[in-house]
Formats: structure tokens, C-alpha cells, sequence
């Protein structure tokens, strides 16, 4: 995440929870006292947020130095230290909280991407985020997915065109729809902005095998999304885009979506798609358990 967009959020991190003062600190610690925290692990799983943690603490204190031990992507386990930073006691207090909500999150959200690619990992085929995500925090969070082994979709609805059932619907059907998208980025292209409109990516979400027919006759999509198939209808489908590769003489990417759970997610992906898109590595995580505790002495 760009480093100036980062500050901008921290500083609201900040003003939420801090306002005119920590005064449960300020009227027990002296401002000049020296100390020591350092990030305990007490779970398992994928850490997230080191480099986050470093701009939240020298946006508050610049005075404050850092000792780092783990990194972003390293496995951790109870018991693990993954930093220490010294400086002023009250500065340490008050980073506290919003530097663990945020490292905390991240973490939950890479171990939870580690533990869906893990069990896809022989396959082939990779997991992909969604735009279920917090708001505000949605470079975070994907960051994280990325640090767990897991693959980003686009970020917003700014890098990609991606056709739902709604754009379908209102469209007036699959071909209009695709059309629409391809003649839109044509026309963006010819307006001088060539080289973002031009790599654009088309994809387009199907619900039956009538609308995979359609789209592959188009020839427009770069990426056919089957939302809600069984592994069963999802072979299917997969068979007739393979299918109609060897006709038209490109690749199709097949993206399977719609309810994948950890239970299910590799009888999609023994199916010979390309990816799973998981709505649950964003909204559905389980913060990792982690401390910033004082070092006495």
C-alpha cells in the first residue's frame, strides 16, 4: 500500500482513539520514562503487519527505535517474539491497541488464505480474494492474502471489468453485456489512455451452461466465473471451455465462486479450474491472538 495512503488512515486511527489525550496514561506514567514492549505470538498461524506496524509506530513516534525478529509471511507459533520497540512509555502505550487490531486482522486473514491454498496447492489451481473486505482496509486485508500464499482478484471496480448476473440483467443479456465492456475499453483506448484500457481484463459470471455457450461465442471474455455450480456442473463446464479452446486457439481463465467453503474448495479445484475466489479470507477470518507486552527491566 502506498506509504502516504497508509499515513492518511493512521492518522484516523489515531483520532478515534486517542482524541485530546490517552488520560488513563498521561495521569499514571510520566512523559520522560523510558521502556520496552514486545509483540508476543500466542497462536499459530501466518504474521501479517510487520511493515504495517513500523509506519503506525513512526507516525506516532519517530523517537522509537525498532528490533525486529519475524516478517511478514514467516509461520509463527505461542511464544514467538516478533519485535521489540523501545521508547517513550506513554508512546508505547498509546500504539498499542491500534497497532495489535491492525496486525492482528492481517494475520488472521493470511492464515486463513494459507489454509485454503494449502489444501489446494497440488491442484494447479489458486485462491483468489473478493471485494468482501472492510472498509478502509482493503489494501490491508488483501495484502494479507497475498502474504498467506493466496492470489489478489482486482482490488476495485477501477482494474478489472467484471460482468455479474445484475450487469448481465440489466444489459439485457450475455452478449450485450459483453459487447458493451469490450466496445467501452475500445472507445477508453481510443481516447489516449491506451495502455491501462487495453490490458484491461473482461470477465464475465455464468449461471447455467446456456450463458457459458453464449460467452464463449462472443469470443470477448478473458475469464468465465461460474457462480454456484456443483463439482459436478463445474466439470461440465470446464470440459466445454476446454473444449472451445482448441477452436479458438487461446487459453480461458475459469474462475469457480458462489458458497466455496474450506470443506469443499478442493472439489472444485480437482475440477481443472484455474481459481476459487473465497469471500470468507475477508470477512469470515479469526483474528490471530498476539500481545504487546512490557519487558520489566
Amino acid at each position: 500500500m502506498d506509504k502516504q495512503e497508509l499515513r492518511k488512515l493512521i492518522a484516523i486511527w489515531f483520532e478515534e482513539d486517542i482524541r485530546d489525550g490517552d488520560h488513563t496514561s498521561l495521569s499514571c506514567i510520566p512523559p520522560t520514562q523510558m521502556g520496552c514492549q514486545q509483540l508476543i505470538i500466542k497462536d499459530t498461524g501466518v504474521l501479517a503487519g510487520v511493515e504495517v506496524a513500523k509506519e503506525i509506530i513512526n507516525y506516532f513516534d519517530p523517537e522509537c527505535r525498532f528490533e525486529q525478529f519475524l516478517h511478514d509471511g514467516d509461520h509463527v507459533k505461542p511464544g514467538d517474539v516478533a519485535f521489540k520497540v523501545y521508547g517513550k512509555e506513554l508512546s508505547l502505550l498509546q500504539i498499542e491497541r491500534t497497532m495489535l487490531n491492525i496486525m492482528q486482522r492481517m494475520s488472521g486473514v493470511a492464515t486463513t488464505a494459507h489454509k485454503y491454498q494449502r489444501l489446494i496447492e497440488d491442484t494447479g489451481c489458486h485462491v483468489l480474494d473478493t471485494r468482501k473486505t472492510t472498509p478502509g482496509l482493503r489494501y490491508l486485508e488483501k495484502e494479507a492474502v497475498a502474504l498467506g500464499g493466496g492470489m489478489n482478484h482486482r482490488i476495485g471496480l477501477f482494474d478489472m471489468i467484471l460482468l455479474k448476473d445484475n450487469h448481465v440483467d440489466f444489459a439485457g443479456g450475455i452478449t450485450n453485456a459483453l459487447t458493451r465492456a469490450r466496445d467501452y475499453l475500445r472507445n477508453k483506448a481510443a481516447e489516449g489512455q491506451s495502455e491501462r484500457f487495453l490490458n484491461m481484463k473482461i470477465e464475465i459470471e455464468v449461471r447455467n451452461f446456456d450463458e457459458i455457450n453464449e460467452a464463449l461465442a462472443t469470443g470477448i471474455p478473458d475469464r468465465i466465473m461460474l457462480d454456484n455450480f456443483t463439482p459436478e456442473k463445474t466439470k461440465e463446464a470446464v470440459d466445454i471451455i476446454r473444449a472451445w479452446e482448441k477452436t479458438a486457439g487461446r487459453h480461458m481463465e475459469i474462475e469457480s465462486s458462489g458458497g466455496i467453503t474450506i470443506d469443499t474448495i478442493r472439489s472444485y479445484a480437482e475440477q481443472g479450474v484455474d481459481f476459487v475466489s473465497v469471500g470468507a479470507l475477508t470477512h469470515s477470518y479469526k483474528s490471530l491472538d498476539m500481545s504487546f507486552k512490557a519487558v520489566k527491566g
